[in-house]
């Protein structure tokens, strides 16, 4: 079994290994290559394109991006970005159709073992090496992630869902919740009393 099909199974891996490595190279100069250029250019979308597992045929990212491996999310259509968005998609991250990320949104599908006999192993060639472990993230449609918000790996995010500025998801939130905190927890429904229509211009 590969490193990456290790990724896939939720197995431990060494993020290390040379197999991985030319895998997250290419994402990381791509990144570089990204976060160089004028908003403006044309060239940016044709970047995330060469890098990205799927995404739909409308998307902005502000930059500057970082996806650990690019190859390992998929997104849906109309999808936003705002400024340092940070992706560690070591494991699968699926993102749906209509979503919107503030500034400094984190996705974070992997993580280590917590006891240092697991998490520092030696390997075949004596050397020590860190392990990890990861797990996917799926975020629904219709999402609105604020800014300075850290998602985990293994957390599945509803449709309809906002979460609020500085929140660190560890847990699922349901459909049409808003959610917040520190962890973030489902706070309550989103309903037509929380609606903005007439701050419309007529």
């Amino acid at each position: 079994m590969t490193e990456e099909e290790k990724i896939f199974v939720c197995l431990i891996f060494i993020p290390r290994s040379k197999e991985l490595r030319d895998i997250k190279h290419k994402a990381h100069s791509a990144c570089l290559r990204y976060n160089m250029k004028d908003e403006y250019d044309p060239e940016r979308s044709l970047i995330i394109k060469g890098i990205i597992g799927g995404i739909g045929k409308k998307y902005y990212f502000q930059g500057p991006i970082q996806f650990n491996y690019g190859s390992h999310t998929f997104i849906g259509e109309n999808f936003f970005a705002n400024f340092n968005l940070t992706v560690m998609d070591d494991a699968r991250i699926y993102i749906g159709d209509n979503v919107a990320f503030g500034p400094n949104v984190s996705l974070m599908a992997t993580t280590h073992p917590l006891i240092a006999s697991e998490r520092i192993i030696v390997d075949e060639n004596g050397d020590k090496v860190m392990t990890e472990y990861a797990d996917e993230i799926h975020i629904g449609n219709n999402v609105w992630i604020a800014c300075n918000v850290t998602v985990l790996g293994g957390v599945h995010i509803g449709n309809n869902v906002v979460i609020g500025a500085g929140s660190i998801v560890t847990k699922d939130i349901p459909d049409n919740y808003l959610a917040f905190g520190n962890p973030c927890r489902p706070i309550r429904l989103i309903t037509e009393t929380d609606s903005k229509k007439y701050l419309y211009l007529k």
